[in-house]
Parts: structure tokens; sequence; C-alpha cells
């Protein structure tokens, strides 16, 4: 890759910190328990390398405590890495930590100012984007009010609507699209969209894989301090969640071990262990909720699997219910043989009223006018909690076959509706 296509350039980058077991706050609690300053030190990045070209969007991802959020500190210069480079071609805008550098007695327009000066604008610049920045905030009526004031949600409006504003050349982001409600999300989300067709560098740090599928072109999977896989975020991504459907499975497995353990003192019965299905292998998540069957309808009504294209189709998930499922998403992504994501969509980018999966029961997808080139397309179909915890991803879940007289169809955005 040439040095002049290059934005990030992370070069065996390591990172550690001192973890005090009881460290007194005071001098003479220092002086008198000096064991209690005992500490381990926790290597959090072992030595890694990546680099990013002008205009890609990259996503971290990774269990908590991984080091990914590690990483975009480092990337915004919030700290330093112990050994290793990191060099950053361009003006850097980021949504570290919500509200960071606000301050809570300053009206939301002079946080504006102070906050859009720290990413390197004049007062000028910030002169003619203030309207801008306000109106995509949504806080006219509150602007001039102290930001002690303002709800979380509210920060969270007035950091993003500066950061997207100061025309930048890499965004940073951790976990922002996380807070605030639905419409502000989905808005905040296709701004991003926006800003990466203008050409912008990101780097998103999400738990949201959906999110990062549709924005990111590429997927690094950062385990235990180092880079374990990357690629393009849906081959990524689903590595990622078989490894960690392993690791639950093995949890489970030890709690049914311990339980048998626990039956056969008690003098109850083994019961039978069962292997795994190959449809099994296809899905993991939480258990909470499990996609039970999956049917396809024509706008007639008719049950079928073969549609022609620009047809309407309905498709049905019946679920049940194990545990409460707050603030649930429902999911689909439409891919053709080889693999390639062809359309994708779920509840809460779809701005759909909050809900929960409490009992058993169905939802229903209606694609308007499937205009899918001719072929076989796999459908997977997924529940998730709300901060984008997989319950049940069900991966290659349905099978359709799109067949047309027409010789050039072109993929297009599908019209769709959701029936909960």
């Amino acid at each position: 890759m040439a040095q002049n296509e290059i934005a990030i350039d992370v070069n065996n980058i390591t990172k550690s910190f001192k973890v005090f077991l009881d460290k007194g706050s005071q001098l003479k609690e220092r002086l008198l328990f000096r064991k209690r300053s005992r500490y381990e030190e926790r290597k959090v990045l072992r030595g890694i390398s990546f680099q990013v070209k002008k205009g890609e969007a990259i996503g971290l991802i990774g269990h908590n405590g991984c080091g990914k959020s590690t990483t975009l500190k480092l990337l915004t210069k919030i700290m330093y890495p112990d050994t290793g480079t990191i060099t950053m071609n361009g003006r850097v805008s980021s949504l570290i930590e919500l509200g960071a550098g606000f301050h809570p007695d300053m009206s939301g327009r002079e946080n504006i100012y102070t906050n859009a000066s720290i990413f390197g604008l004049t007062k000028k610049e910030i002169d003619a984007r203030l309207n801008d920045i306000v109106a995509f905030s949504e806080l006219e009526e509150f602007i001039d009010n102290p930001v002690r004031t303002y709800s979380s949600g509210m920060y969270m409006r007035l950091a993003f609507s500066v950061a997207i504003n100061v025309d930048a050349d890499i965004l940073l982001i951790d976990e922002i699209l996380a807070v605030g409600d639905a419409n502000f999300q989905a808005k905040c989300f296709n701004k991003l969209k926006e800003i990466k067709s203008h050409g912008t560098t990101i780097v998103i740090v999400s738990h949201s894989l959906g999110q990062i599928e549709q924005i990111c072109d590429r997927s690094i999977w950062i385990h235990e301090g180092l880079i374990r896989a990357e690629g393009p975020p849906k081959e990524i991504d689903l590595e990622y969640l078989d490894f960690m459907g392993q690791k639950l499975q093995e949890s489970t497995r030890k709690e049914l071990e311990e339980k048998q353990q626990e039956d056969e003192s008690a003098g109850q019965p083994e019961e039978e262990e069962q292997d795994e299905t190959p449809e099994e292998k296809k899905r993991w998540g939480s258990g909470a909720a499990r996609i039970k069957k999956i049917r396809a309808y024509s706008s007639d009504g008719a049950e079928q699997r073969i549609f022609r294209t620009g047809e309407s189709i309905r498709f049905r998930l019946d679920y049940t219910v194990k545990e409460k499922v707050p603030d649930a998403v429902l999911g689909i992504g439409i891919f053709n043989r080889d693999g390639v994501q062809c359309y994708g969509t779920n509840t809460r980018i779809d701005k759909l009223t909050e809900f929960s999966l409490e009992k058993n029961g169905s939802a229903e997808i209606f694609l308007e006018k499937a205009d899918l080139l001719p072929g076989e397309y796999l459908l997977d179909f997924a529940i998730e909690t709300g901060d984008g915890i997989p319950v049940d991803y069900y991966r290659e879940a349905y099978k359709i076959e799109m067949i047309s007289n027409i010789g050039d169809v072109g993929i297009s955005r599908l019209e769709h509706k959701w029936n909960i």
C-alpha cells in the first residue's frame, strides 16, 4: 500500500496497566501499609499492527476487555503505547467518552465552541457550522442551557453533532450509537454512511455486528491483546460469533455436568446426552429465545420458496421464549450463493418502537418488491438484545430461489415493513 494512501498506520503497539490490589489514598496510609501498594501489571495489547486506507471504514470487534477500546484511545492520543508507533494522517475527530471535554456549567452553545476548537477549528469556521451543529442535535430550545441540565441522550446528540461537523479526515467512534433514542440512532447511522461516501476514514468500536457489517469495509477481531483475524465483516463477524458460541456452549456444558453430578448424588436418573445436529451448528446465542420455524408466502398467501423478481415476499418467524428478552431486535440478512450480502435490516434500524419478547409468538417482515437477480439466496435471521448480544443468530436459516424472464435485473434497495 502506497504511503500517500494510508490514513492510519499502527505498528506493533503494546500497552500495559498497573492494577493496584489495595492502594492507600493518603501518604500516611502508604507509609504505614506499604504492602498494600502491591500491584499486578496487566498487558492489554501485546503487539498489534494494521493499516487503514484513506476513505476506508473498519470495525474493531471482540469481547469486553480484549483491548479494542484501548486501541481507539491510543489512536486519539488520549494515552500513548508502551512500545510501537501510531501515525495518523489528517485531522482527527473522535467520540470516545460521552461528553468528554464538556464543561457542565457552560451552555450547549459555549461547549460547541470549546469542543470544536479542540478539534482544530477556528472561531470563523465554528461560526459557519454552528447552525448545522445545533440543527442536527435537535437541541435548539436547550442550546443556551447549562449542559449539566442535559440528559445522557442530549449529551450524546451534542457530542455527535460537533464531531461530525468538523470536516475531519479520520473519525473515531466508541459505542456512541448505543446511546439515545432509536430515531436519533438511525439519524446518526445514516449520517455516518453519508460521511463515509465523502471519503472520511472511519474506525468504529461496537458490539453491534449489524452496524459493523452495514458501514464497514473490514473487521478487525482483537482477542486477548492480539489481532486474531481481519477481513470482510461478514466473514470475520461469523468467525467471532462462532467462537463466542463455542464458549457459551462450553459454559452451558459445564453447568449441565455440574447439574448431572448433583442429580446423581440425589439419586435422579441421568439424561442421555444428545449430539449437536448440523442445523444447531449454524446458530448461536444465549438461547433465551429461539427461532422455531420460518416460512415464506407470496402476495396471494400461498406458502412457497420460488418467487419472481419484483414479486412481494412475506416471511413469518415463529419463536419460543425461555427467558424474557428486553429491548429485543429482530433482523434479516439476504446473501447470494457467493456469500455476498444483497440486503439486510433489523427492527432497530427501521426505528420500530422498543419491544420485549416475553412469551412465544411470531413476527413478519414484508419485502414489498424483491428486485433480486435470478438465482438462489440464503437468509440469516437473528434475535438480539438491544446492545447487539445474540440471543439466536441463525445462519443460512432459509433458502429461496428467484426466477425472471428479464435478462438484466439489478439489485436495489428493497422496500419492506415489519409486523411484530
